[in-house]
C-alpha cells in the first residue's frame, strides 16, 4: 500500500490509530479483517450528516425534496465518484483475483470503501469529527448542486419547465419500432408544438427513447435564450 499522507490531506484528518483506515480500505478479498462493518457504521453517519447539511443549506425546502436530494448525493455513482476524486483505488487492499478482475475500479466497491473511511473517522475522533470530514467532501457538490433538477429525469423536468410557464405538455410519440419481439428498440419523438420543438431519440424500451427525447428537447430549450 503507498503512503497514506495524501489520501490523510485530502480527508483533511488525521487517524489516531491508522490501522482503523486500513481496514476501511481493506475489501474482504483480501482478508478476515474487512471493512463491512465500518462501511455499516459510515453508511449510517454518511446519511446523517448529509441530511444535516441539506437542511441546513435550503431552509425552505420540503421533506420530500430533501429526501430525494440525499438519495442522489450518497448513491453508489456519487460515492464512487467522491471515491475518484480521493484516488481511492490506489489504496484499495484486494485479493489476487478481485484486483485482477478490476475491483479497485468497480464502483460497487469504491462507494463502500468511501462509506467504511467515514465509518473509520468516526470510529477514531467521534461524530464532531465525521461530520467535518463528510462535509469536507461535500461542501463543493452543494455549492454546485441544482436543488431543482437533482434526482428528477428528463420527462419530469421537461414537464415541470412547460408547466411553470403555462404551455402545453410534449407530445411523445412512437414512429417506429426495430428488432424482434424479445430484443425491440423503440424510436420515438417528443413535440412541444408551442416551442416549435421535435426531437428524437432511441431506446431499448418506450420509457428510454422517451427520456431521451425529452433530454434533448431540455438541450435544445438551454440553447434558445429566447425561452429559457
Amino acid at each position: 500500500m503507498p503512503s497514506l499522507a495524501p489520501l490523510l490531506r485530502d480527508l483533511n484528518y488525521d487517524f489516531t490509530d491508522q490501522r482503523l483506515l486500513r481496514r476501511a480500505l481493506t475489501h474482504r478479498s483480501h482478508s478476515s479483517d474487512h471493512n463491512e462493518r465500518l462501511e455499516f457504521l459510515g453508511d449510517s453517519v454518511l446519511n446523517f450528516v448529509v441530511a444535516a447539511l441539506l437542511h441546513d443549506a435550503f431552509p425552505d425546502m420540503n421533506e420530500g425534496d430533501l429526501s430525494r436530494l440525499r438519495a442522489n448525493l450518497v448513491k453508489q455513482s456519487a460515492l464512487a465518484q467522491i471515491a475518484g476524486k480521493l484516488a481511492l483505488s490506489k489504496y484499495l487492499r484486494l485479493g489476487e483475483g478481485e484486483r485482477k478482475s478490476g475491483g479497485s475500479k468497480r464502483p460497487s466497491i469504491l462507494a463502500d470503501a468511501l462509506e467504511a473511511v467515514f465509518g473509520a473517522v468516526y470510529k477514531d475522533g467521534g461524530f464532531s469529527a465525521a461530520y467535518r470530514v463528510v462535509s469536507h467532501q461535500y461542501q463543493p457538490i452543494l455549492a454546485n448542486l441544482d436543488p431543482h433538477t437533482l434526482g428528477k429525469d428528463a420527462k419530469t423536468q421537461l414537464q415541470e419547465f412547460l408547466q411553470a410557464r403555462r404551455l402545453s405538455l410534449p407530445i411523445y410519440e412512437v414512429t417506429d419500432t426495430h428488432g424482434a419481439a424479445h430484443n425491440q428498440s423503440f424510436d420515438v419523438a417528443c413535440r412541444i408544438p408551442a416551442l416549435d420543438i421535435v426531437t428524437t431519440a432511441s431506446g431499448s424500451s418506450r420509457r428510454a427513447a422517451e427520456q431521451g427525447a425529452a433530454q434533448k428537447a431540455l438541450q435544445d430549450i438551454a440553447g434558445n435564450k429566447d425561452v429559457s
